[in-house]
């Protein structure tokens, strides 16, 4: 059975990553799968800086890793690359990224923003369709707009898919989640302050949903 883990939003919760890719290994048992991370890794929480460390040192070797891009890693990027729109990034949770590089935006190593910048909008596999937010169904996938990747919501209780494949998003944070529908799972937990992180796991020959979920459990945020 091939397998492909998820990662919801973090937003600088490296301690949860940490653990969290400890029990991805632990539950492959020695095997491989794919890894997939649904975007912000950046703002509200305490360490964005360690959260992109451990993403850019290929934190499973030998995984494929596909590493998608969030709305807030654009807010940073926006932000470090023009001063106009510093202090909106900063209102929104970029503080707390900028105390975790020192306290100075200039500490930003550039590789880190060149990083999340390059990031994907989207990943997608025979059975699904990953992305940050969500998808728009009037338009084929190479047409979809950024703005809808970043930052679609879903009205409650859509039960959306996407030309027959699951779809797999963040974005809209639950606490009580992960939020599980016919066709799409939002698993973003707001995982920064409630302190759990819910990782998916999906069976790659499979149509659906997720077949289990590792569930991590650190202090709330």
């Amino acid at each position: 059975m091939n397998l492909t883990y998820v990662i919801p939003d973090l937003h600088g919760r490296s301690d949860l990553l940490r653990d969290g890719l400890a029990l991805i290994a632990a539950h492959a048992r020695g095997g491989y799968g794919s890894l997939v991370a649904l975007g912000d890794y950046v703002n509200k929480g305490p360490d964005s800086k360690a959260v992109i460390e451990v993403l850019r040192a290929d934190p499973l070797p030998g995984w494929p890793f596909f590493p998608l891009k969030g709305n807030h890693d654009v807010m940073m990027v926006e932000a470090l690359r023009d001063a106009s729109k510093m202090q909106g990034w900063l209102d929104r949770g970029g503080n707390t990224t900028v105390a975790s590089y020192g306290g100075d935006p200039s500490l930003v190593p550039s590789g880190d923003v060149e990083w999340l910048d390059g990031l994907a909008l989207m990943h997608h596999d025979r059975q699904r369709i990953y992305v940050h937010a969500g998808l728009d169904a009037e338009f084929p996938l190479d047409r979809q707009s950024e703005k809808t990747l970043l930052t679609k919501r879903y009205p409650a209780g859509d039960t959306f898919e996407f030309g027959g494949r699951h779809v797999i998003h963040g974005h809209d944070s639950q606490a009580d989640g992960p939020k599980l529908y016919k066709g799409r799972s939002n698993l973003d937990t707001q995982a920064w302050r409630t302190g759990r992180l819910v990782i998916a796991v999906f069976d790659d020959d499979a149509p659906g949903g997720p077949i289990d979920f590792i569930t991590v459990q650190g202090p709330p945020g």
